[in-house]
């Protein structure tokens, strides 16, 4: 079970009763619980599949706001890495979310298809749920669909979707297809409503939703034949 974690399979809990139903065999032969393996030497398959410790892990965590998307934080600030030290695999963040800024990231130890799903050259959609001060008018909306000036170039056109405006605050859906630094906060400022707060909902149509926050869950295979559809990524 031990080994089917460090290959991604599933936890070692959740590898468990995985062995336990029989779905594990080793060299031909049904495995045990705390049967011994080597990964050089044994064949060790799970429904007639070969399971190796290079296979890809993918998962999506429903980031809290106050945690770092860093490996290691200089001031000692809770990370990411906390979050997922029992996933079966050592993964990192595709691209990052603000200190202050919630929900979903996406992290893998698939390095081509994080850097592809970062390049602006993809225009990987991100969705997130903004509330901002002030009343946004369409005519606001519109200008944050086209794309506003700011001080490292104009944005590229978004979507932007109108939940509620009210005389104090105002909700809505702002699609993306860029990650520069801040840049929804920014594109706000520039409008003249800065944000309250602000929540990513999807990630390249990945959602973290009905995970509790700090809670992660492994994708299943089709969402992550989505993103190598988006990216035009082979399996391997």
């Amino acid at each position: 079970q031990q080994y089917m974690a460090s290959c991604g399979v599933a936890s070692r809990r959740a590898s468990e009763t995985i062995i336990s139903a029989g779905r594990v065999t080793v060299n031909g032969q049904v495995a045990t619980l705390g049967q011994s393996v080597s990964p050089l030497g044994d064949d060790v398959r799970v429904d007639g599949k070969s399971i190796a410790t290079d296979n890809k892990v993918y998962i999506i965590l429903n980031k809290p706001r106050g945690v770092m998307t860093t490996a290691k934080d200089t001031h000692g600030r809770k990370t990411v890495m906390h979050l997922v030290k029992d996933v079966p695999a050592r993964v990192f963040p595709v691209g990052r979310l603000d200190y202050d800024v919630e929900g979903a990231l996406l992290m893998t130890n698939d390095g081509e298809l994080a850097f592809r799903l970062t390049h602006p050259r993809y225009g990987i959609e991100k969705l997130y749920l903004v509330r901002v001060k002030g009343r946004v008018s369409k005519e606001t909306a519109r200008e944050l669909e086209k794309g506003v000036m700011l001080e490292d170039g104009n944005t590229a056109p978004a979507k932007v979707k109108i939940l509620s405006a009210e005389d104090w605050t105002s909700d809505f859906e702002l699609t993306l297809t860029e990650g520069r630094k801040r840049e929804v906060k920014r594109m706000c400022v520039h409008v003249g409503h800065p944000v309250l707060a602000l929540e990513r909902i999807a990630f390249a149509g990945i959602t973290a939703k009905n995970l509790p926050s700090g809670k992660w869950r492994m994708l299943t295979p089709s969402e992550v034949n989505q993103l190598r559809k988006q990216t035009d990524t082979a399996a391997k």
